[in-house]
């Protein structure tokens, strides 16, 4: 069987503040617009005002990451996720170092948007401690 791409989609509010969020967390870039198109607003220019910021992506500028979709619903999170991402802040990094790692990320995050939720202690060997943060619209993640 042949290995498949995949891309993670995020039911939102806003897709194009999403989508700039999370490619400011994972080092990520909107891809080109539409051909004919200078800019993502020239093409939202374009469309029906009821189509404006209906959807947006960003995407891994190396090509090995999934690309991320955002697309909005008129519902909002009622919820807890039942899939979150996992962003490695830290890897290789163990103890004090590497919760040091996580809660300098954490800051950086914190800037741009995200709410701090908890933190877990290391707990080895099943856990080296991580963090949990919400993206600007409540949906989970861990630094990890």
């Amino acid at each position: 069987m042949d290995i498949r791409e995949i891309q993670v989609t995020f039911d939102c509010a806003d897709p194009r503040a999403l989508s700039l969020f999370w490619s400011a967390v994972l080092g990520y870039e909107l891809p080109p617009p539409p051909p004919g198109f200078g800019s993502w607003d020239d093409f939202s220019a374009s469309l029906p005002p009821e189509h404006r910021n209906s959807a947006s992506a960003c995407v891994d500028p190396a090509g090995n990451g999934p690309r991320l979709f955002f697309q909005r619903v008129p519902e909002g999170k009622s919820a807890k996720n039942r899939v979150h991402l996992d962003v490695r802040a830290a890897p290789g990094l163990v103890g004090d170092e590497r919760m040091a790692a996580l809660e300098s990320e954490c800051e950086r995050l914190v800037a741009l948007g995200a709410t701090r939720l908890e933190r877990h202690e290391p707990a080895p060997p099943m856990s080296h401690g991580f963090l949990v943060l919400q993206d600007p619209e409540g949906n989970e993640f861990c630094l990890d």
